[in-house]
């Protein structure tokens, strides 16, 4: 069995295996996928801006890894509220209520985001997403550590993560616990973020250009450019029940193309 309508904010691989399914993927541009997706990609961007500029001062380096500054406790915040806002969107706009909470959705099927909602929510997108199997590789790299994968640890029913953990306990308690707010957590947090946006929306930056015509310049590593074009994403494999299957040509002129992922 194949899914013949794309979920809401979520990419996945084709039958045939590729995440553009011949040109399929446009499903992710139709503005009944995701609620104004520009404003993602935009807060991302300038946060990818500011790590380049950090990184003419902090050389990306294994050596680096536990330096830790203003400027890197700025960043793992505003990248933190960015993980927490594509969370919060992803599991808003499919209707997601938590258990015992009162049914909030709108006539489109979104519901409210809870004040409540936390990591046990959000954790529940590992299994609607894969985040767990995503691998971003930053292209400029001194050592063994240039891939990260941020969610690794949700593959496991006890996971944590670490650098989440940091974003609360430096933003709660910044005296006692600034030297968290170090390099890894920072680079951890902006690849969680990277993946998020990866998982959504492919490599759509929603600015309408042409990525395909840079794709003789990519390095042929098996990864994909994310959105930004700075990062390398490998993305998850999809068994084949769970693949999407159905022609964005045909489908687009149906009155409802999308559906609700199921929680």
């Amino acid at each position: 069995m194949t899914i013949e309508k794309p979920f809401r904010r979520t990419c996945r691989r084709f039958r045939d295996g590729t995440l553009q399914g011949g040109r399929n993927d446009y499903y992710i541009d139709d503005d009944r996928f995701a609620k104004a997706p520009q404003q993602y990609v935009r807060a991302f961007m300038v946060i990818q801006k500011d790590l380049l500029e950090l990184f003419d001062y902090v050389e990306p380096a294994d050596k680096n890894l536990c330096c830790y500054s203003y400027r890197t406790h700025e960043l793992l915040m505003r990248s933190c509220v960015e993980v927490e806002a594509n969370f919060k969107a992803i599991l808003s706009e499919n209707g997601y209520i938590r258990p015992g909470d009162l049914d909030t959705r709108d006539v489109n099927g979104y519901s409210q985001p809870g004040k409540n909602w936390n990591r046990k929510d959000y954790k529940k997108l590992n299994v609607t997403h894969r985040l767990s199997s995503y691998q971003v590789k930053f292209p400029v790299w001194h050592g063994d550590q240039a891939v990260r994968t941020p969610f690794s640890s949700w593959a496991h029913e006890d996971g944590g993560l670490t650098w989440y953990d940091a974003y609360n306990a430096t933003k709660h308690d910044r005296q006692e616990q600034f030297e968290q707010a170090n390099f890894t957590n920072l680079l951890e947090a902006i690849a969680g973020l990277v993946v998020l946006l990866a998982s959504q929306f492919y490599n759509h930056d929603f600015s309408y250009g042409a990525l395909e015509l840079y794709d003789d310049l990519t390095p042929q590593d098996g990864l994909e450019s994310a959105i930004g074009r700075y990062f390398r994403v490998k993305y998850p494999d999809w068994p084949n029940n769970e693949r999407y299957a159905f022609e964005w040509q045909q489908l687009k002129n149906d009155p409802n193309p999308f559906r609700s992922l199921e929680f």
